[in-house]
């Protein structure tokens, strides 16, 4: 059984529309705007600035990750001077470890940080892990259309996806799978600039209702998921 969120959630997203993830009380605790990297124009940028307010980075699936070469970036600080600033068990109150990879700009960009620019460096990812997943091509230079450090960031879902990690980046890859959409998706935590903190799960389902979005709870994520990949 798929909740009527999730499905009112994939209509949307199908569209290049915009839905709010909660991942859970146990977890962060916060309220994201998702949308379809592929979908993503520049004005969608603004708005994730201005409504939501946190960072805005895209979630990928981890076969194009590991088609593109993406490592987690702590594998990479492991292996350098700063190991000790490496997030270790215990670290993150929430998780065991988080999702970054690398930080990127599309070659084609200028400095890399107005909408425009994340827009087309956001777009191009998407365009990128859809080619890689669609059987017709194995491989991207990934190197070649992409430069970093830069100011879109990449996160790497868990190689398991839910089995293995339940965070926003599994949590809307999994929602585009579900949608049948390329599984690369844009992220931004809602914050609250009244308060300091992220925005109360009550407000964001309220933000939600306002401008006539879809709020899924991440357990109903989880379900559909393993509702329909059995």
């Amino acid at each position: 059984m798929i909740p009527d969120s999730v499905e009112k959630g994939i209509e949307r997203i199908r569209r290049g529309g915009i839905v709010l993830i909660y991942d859970a009380e146990d977890r962060e605790g916060e309220t994201d705007f998702v949308m379809p990297a592929t979908m993503v124009r520049p004005k969608d940028i603004a708005y994730f600035r201005r409504e939501a307010g946190g960072l805005i980075c895209v979630a990928i699936h981890p076969i194009a990750a590991e088609k593109f070469g993406l490592p987690l970036i702590s594998d990479i600080l492991r292996c350098s001077p700063l190991s000790r600033m490496v997030e270790e068990n215990g670290d993150l109150v929430y998780d065991k470890r988080s999702s970054f990879s690398l930080w990127v700009n599309h070659r084609d960009t200028f400095t890399g940080i107005t909408d425009r620019d994340r827009a087309l460096t956001i777009k191009k990812i998407g365009e990128a892990v859809a080619e890689v997943l669609n059987g017709s091509s194995g491989s991207f230079d990934f190197q070649s259309s992409f430069r970093t450090p830069g100011h879109v960031a990449i996160l790497r879902a868990a190689d398991s996806l839910l089995k293995e990690r339940r965070g926003q980046t599994e949590l809307s890859v999994a929602l585009a799978l579900l949608a049948g959409i390329p599984p690369a998706m844009v992220i931004c935590e809602m914050l609250d600039g009244d308060t300091g903190y992220a925005l109360s799960k009550q407000d964001a389902k309220s933000y939600a209702q306002r401008h006539g979005s879809v709020f899924i709870e991440g357990r109903e994520i989880i379900e559909a998921y393993n509702h329909t990949f059995k």
